[in-house]
C-alpha cells in the first residue's frame, strides 16, 4: 500500500478500491487532515461520487477499509512465505505480525495520524475494527488447525478466548510500535517475539518462564 501516487484523476478513469484508498490516505498526509466529506474528497480527487460509492458507503467506511486491507495485505504475503505450511501456529502468527507491522512501517506517517486524531483508544477501535475482523479470523483458523491434531476435548484449546487474546495482543504491540523511535524498529521486532512466545505459552503447561521474559522486557523499555 502506496500513498506516493498522483492525485489528479480525469473523470472518465476508473478506479479500483485500491486506488481510492491511496487518494484518500495521501489527501490525509498532503493536507494534514481527514476529509470531511465525500462531496469534497471527491472534487478535489476529481473523481466521480458515484465512482466512490461503488467501492465504498462513507468516509468512515473508507478508513475501516484501510485497516482491512493492511491485514489482507500482510496474510497474503505470510501465506506466501517459504515453508509456511509447515509452520507451526506460533510461526505463522509470529511471520503474520512481523510482516504487518513491515507494512505499517510503510505507511507509518498515515497510521500515526490517523490513530492519533482520536484521543481516546475507544474512538480509534470503531476506526481500527477491519484490523481486527481479519486479526481475529486468522488467530481462529490457526488454533483449529492446531486443535484439529488433539483428540481429547480437554487438551484443545478455546478458539474464541484465543482470537480475543490475539487481537489485544495486536493492540499492545501497535502501541509499543508507536513510541517506538529505535533504529529499524528493533525494539518492537523485539517484542514481537517475546509477546507472541508468552502468548502461546500460556495455552500450555510452563508459561511462567516466557511471561516472566515479557515482564522483564517491558520493564526495561520503561525505565528507559
Amino acid at each position: 500500500m502506496s500513498t506516493k501516487q498522483k492525485t489528479a484523476r480525469t473523470k472518465t478513469k476508473k478506479l479500483s478500491r485500491e486506488d481510492i484508498v491511496a487518494l484518500y490516505m495521501n489527501a490525509v498526509l498532503e493536507q494534514s487532515e481527514f476529509p470531511t466529506n465525500v462531496y469534497k474528497f471527491c472534487q478535489e480527487q476529481k473523481i466521480d461520487e458515484a465512482e466512490f460509492y461503488n467501492h465504498f458507503g462513507s468516509l468512515e467506511s473508507l478508513r475501516q477499509a484501510i485497516w482491512g486491507q493492511f491485514h489482507h495485505m500482510a496474510l497474503g504475503l505470510t501465506q506466501k512465505a517459504r515453508g509456511y505450511g509447515k509452520m507451526a501456529a506460533k510461526e505463522k502468527l509470529l511471520t503474520y505480525y512481523f510482516t504487518l507491522f513491515e507494512l505499517l512501517t510503510a505507511n507509518r506517517s498515515y497510521v500515526l495520524f490517523a490513530l492519533d486524531r482520536s484521543e481516546a483508544w475507544s474512538d480509534r477501535m470503531k476506526q481500527l475494527s477491519g484490523l481486527r475482523k481479519g486479526v481475529k479470523s486468522f488467530a481462529k483458523e490457526l488454533i483449529e488447525d492446531a486443535n484439529d491434531g488433539k483428540t481429547l476435548g480437554i487438551f484443545k484449546h478455546p478458539v474464541e478466548l484465543f482470537s480475543e487474546g490475539a487481537w489485544a495482543e495486536t493492540i499492545m504491540i501497535l502501541k509499543f510500535w508507536m513510541r517506538d523511535d529505535s533504529p529499524k524498529f528493533e525494539e518492537t521486532d523485539a517484542f514481537i517475539e517475546k509477546s507472541i512466545r508468552a502468548v502461546f505459552d500460556l495455552f500450555e503447561t510452563t508459561p511462567l518462564e516466557s511471561v516472566f521474559d515479557l515482564g522483564k522486557f517491558l520493564w526495561k523499555d520503561r525505565m528507559a
